[in-house]
């Protein structure tokens, strides 16, 4: 195989060097089990909806400065005066009712904390076995599935918000919890790996 195959990759992710590269590179797909982390990537996967991810991407940092790095405990005790400090925010997305949702779903994430670890519970959904799909063309990726659509009732059973089927296709790609790489890109087979190797703690 030639240098410039393997460093072919899922035509969204475009030239070596742009965020976008360095995200698709460095994070998409590779298997997520911090807790913390996970409940920033749900968290901003929320505040995405309707928009570009790139758009989320540039304003990341700003989000974790405004959100205390996605301390749920912090977050859960934020008042009006926070989403009044939010609203003000120009490093993030300003939408109101994702910054509320954020903040109950802060309170709905330490509630669940409480009877087990969220990477248990968000894992459990699919049993801890990723799920390695073999893409010949990115197009063909779903925008949602069974267990995206299963995922999100039992988010949203559990009082999280701005978590919809779609949102949680997205969250189960940037997380690891689907490969959808595609197979000819060189990240393919790596992210296959490390979810075949992926042990969840109590699953």
């Amino acid at each position: 195989m030639s240098a410039r195959n393997e460093r072919e990759r899922c035509p969204w992710a475009g030239a070596t060097g742009t965020e976008y590269a360095r995200y698709h590179d460095e994070e998409w797909g590779v298997p997520m089990t911090d807790d913390r982390a996970l409940f920033e990537k749900l968290t901003l996967e929320g505040f995405q909806a309707g928009l570009s991810w790139i758009t989320i991407l540039r304003k990341r940092e700003n989000f974790r400065k405004a959100f205390h790095d996605f301390d749920a405990a912090r977050i859960a005790r934020f008042t009006e005066r926070d989403i009044v400090r939010l609203m003000n925010d120009e490093g993030i997305i300003r939408n109101r009712a994702k910054i509320e949702a954020t903040i109950s779903n802060a309170k709905a994430y330490l509630a669940l904390s409480e009877r087990m670890p969220f990477s248990r519970f968000i894992w459990g959904l699919i049993d801890g076995r990723p799920i390695v799909n073999s893409l010949k063309n990115f197009k063909d990726a779903p925008t949602e599935t069974e267990d995206s659509k299963q995922m999100s009732k039992a988010l949203k059973a559990a009082g999280f918000r701005f978590v919809g089927s779609t949102t949680l296709y997205a969250f189960m790609q940037s997380t690891g919890m689907v490969n959808d790489h595609v197979i000819s890109c060189f990240r393919h087979a790596p992210c296959t790996k490390l979810q075949k190797t992926l042990k969840i703690r109590g699953l």
